[in-house]
């Protein structure tokens, strides 16, 4: 069974599967029922938050159903109005190429005529190009006994301050001792936008002594504060100012030459913060920040509100960097996990058919 049967499975299986179960519910315990009910409700609130939350990204199999029902024979009038659509979902040109390139491969080898089998082979390939010769791995480089640093990267107004507050937010439930450092001290406002939302999860904060200090000595304090009271995680927020990348890159030099002496191998992670609505501009930014920042993963915010799910599959094709979380909505819990087979999921679901 292929990734697009797999993921027919997950649409089409749910109902078969709790027949099934009913009909085993007599020979099992108990307490194996309540921790399978339980984590198929973890599992459902998930599909539910994704489903929610890339309604709008689902447009991609919508608009190529329409264009399945509009040709009814795979012919090179169908392959170009396909590759429109791709190329609007913000599937980069080069990619959106080998895509096609690959599926009218498929088709000939296949002898596939009718466009309904189409879908089956854009699942299948969306697949493909985000696990292309590497790992998927969505976690983040978190390990107990030790001080985990985190630095954040990204323009303003890309959702950087509450990429860090939701992260803080999420270690926190988790039982996590979570501090956070404001060293975002050339934009106007940035301190106190991210005070607020600190104090919203009940993180406590660093901030600079004055406005405009040296964002190095705020990350110093902090690091200080965070080995003496015995943080968990430092969050390290940085400035976004991309217009000017040689100060970008000595301001951040300098803060990785500080977190060095305070811990081996630090920072564990350097995450870049995108829009998702600035499409390919989202991803010109993850090519300026990657000579300047070495970003490890990326999180990818307002995917609840665009169309063009695309740019996932842009970034990890162009950096091959992996897509840590998305957001899918202005809550605390709406920063989810990346989940590669939901997102395909939520793109492809209209050209699935229970056959």
């Amino acid at each position: 069974m292929g990734f697009f049967g797999y993921l027919k499975e997950k649409l089409f299986g749910r109902k078969k599967k709790k027949e099934e179960d009913k009909a085993e519910k007599v020979a099992l315990k108990q307490k194996e029922l309540d921790e399978k009910a339980e984590l198929d409700l973890i599992s459902s609130k998930k599909l539910d938050k994704y489903a929610t939350g890339l309604s709008k990204s689902s447009s991609l199999g919508k608009q190529i159903f329409n264009l399945q029902n509009k040709h009814k024979e795979i012919n090179e009038d169908f392959f170009e109005e396909l590759e429109e659509i791709l190329i609007m979902s913000d599937i980069n040109a080069k990619l959106v190429y080998a895509i096609i390139t690959h599926i009218k491969n498929e088709v000939r080898a296949r002898g596939l005529s009718d466009t309904k089998d189409i879908g089956e082979l854009v699942a299948d390939q969306m697949f493909v190009v985000y696990t292309n010769k590497s790992v998927v791995d969505t976690t983040l480089n978190y390990q107990d006994s030790r001080l985990n640093i985190f630095i954040f990267v990204g323009v303003n107004g890309s959702g950087k301050t509450t990429s860090i507050a939701k992260i803080a937010y999420k270690f926190i439930k988790e039982g996590k001792k979570v501090l956070i450092a404001a060293a975002d001290t050339f934009r106007a406002g940035a301190v106190d936008q991210l005070s607020v939302w600190a104090e919203r999860v009940g993180a406590p904060i660093v901030k600079p002594v004055k406005e405009g200090a040296d964002p190095s000595s705020v990350v110093y304090e902090a690091l200080e504060k965070a080995k003496a009271e015995n943080y968990d995680l430092l969050l390290i927020d940085t400035a976004g100012r991309l217009q000017n990348k040689v100060n970008l890159m000595k301001e951040l030099e300098k803060m990785y030459g500080i977190i060095a002496r305070f811990q081996e191998n630090a920072p564990h992670e350097c995450i870049l913060v995108l829009d998702a609505t600035t499409g390919q501009n989202g991803v010109s930014q993850a090519r300026s920040f990657k000579e300047v920042a070495s970003p490890t993963g990326i999180i990818l915010t307002k995917m609840d509100g665009t169309s063009k799910g695309g740019i996932v599959l842009s970034i990890k094709d162009e950096f091959d960097l992996n897509v840590k979380y998305i957001g899918l909505g202005e809550g605390l819990d709406d920063l989810q996990e990346f989940d590669l087979d939901n997102f395909i999921y939520e793109m492809t679901k209209d050209l699935m058919t229970n056959e």
